[in-house]
């Protein structure tokens, strides 16, 4: 049986494997063609992630279409390195150099798609309230910065590093606090986003994700062009 892991590259392989197939069974068919494009290259990557990197309907890849390319490449570099942990991940970027993982963030970054509309029914209001103040407030008694601190007003990231957080499943969201929590995730230190999920309870973190999931994303909202103030802590991989 396939490993659980390895399960979600099925479906690219398939539709890799099965040209080649047909033209095996019957050698007086023509080759089939595939253009070398980038474009080509990633559909593995929209397997997952969804048609050009807008997110599949499972509710768990993050989107990836139009967030900031040092982000991605970021992200790329830790899964290679170890700081973050998902095996088809890991598999994947392994024996890519540094140049052709700054492509593929690059490419991704320049795709500018629609968001499609929240899913999930409504939640308790009380929740969602928890969940708004955090966000946009923080809570200063426990040294704990507003999301929007860092994500910028609209919730939607800056460049070159930074990614936005609104178009993201709820599920994902909640994951990848736990990952942070737990050691799973990591990123160049200081670990900035370490630092803030630990200080967060379960139930703050349920409130932020609903909150954070509800929100449309107006359109042509993209990443601000830089951040719109000095960041409130310190991160790693985030020029200050």
């Amino acid at each position: 049986m396939l490993p659980a892991a390895l399960r979600p590259l099925v479906p690219w392989v398939v539709a890799a494997i099965l040209p080649h197939a047909a033209w095996a069974a019957d050698p007086r068919a023509a080759p089939v063609k595939v253009p070398d494009t980038l474009a080509q290259r990633v559909v593995a990557c929209t397997a997952c992630h969804g048609t050009e990197g807008r997110t599949a309907p499972d509710a768990y890849y993050p989107r990836i279409a139009g967030k900031p390319a040092g982000y991605l490449y970021n992200q790329l570099l830790n899964f290679r390195e170890g700081r973050r942990h998902y095996a088809p991940m890991t598999w994947m970027v392994d024996p890519l150099s540094n140049d052709y993982l700054r492509e593929i963030a690059s490419h991704f970054a320049s795709l500018d798609l629609p968001y499609a509309a929240p899913v999930g029914g409504p939640a308790p209001a009380a929740l969602m309230e928890q969940g708004r103040r955090l966000v946009r407030e923080g809570d200063r008694a426990r040294d704990l910065p507003a999301c929007a601190n860092c994500h910028g007003e609209a919730m939607m990231g800056a460049q070159p590093a930074i990614p936005g957080l609104l178009g993201l499943p709820r599920d994902y969201v909640n994951a990848q606090f736990g990952a942070w929590r737990t050691g799973l995730r990591r990123a160049h230190p200081p670990d900035c986003m370490a630092q803030v999920a630990k200080r967060l309870t379960v139930e703050e973190i349920a409130a932020i994700s609903t909150w954070l999931a509800a929100q449309p994303v107006p359109p042509g909202a993209k990443p601000a062009p830089r951040a719109a103030a000095p960041l409130p802590i310190d991160c790693g991989g985030v020029a200050p």
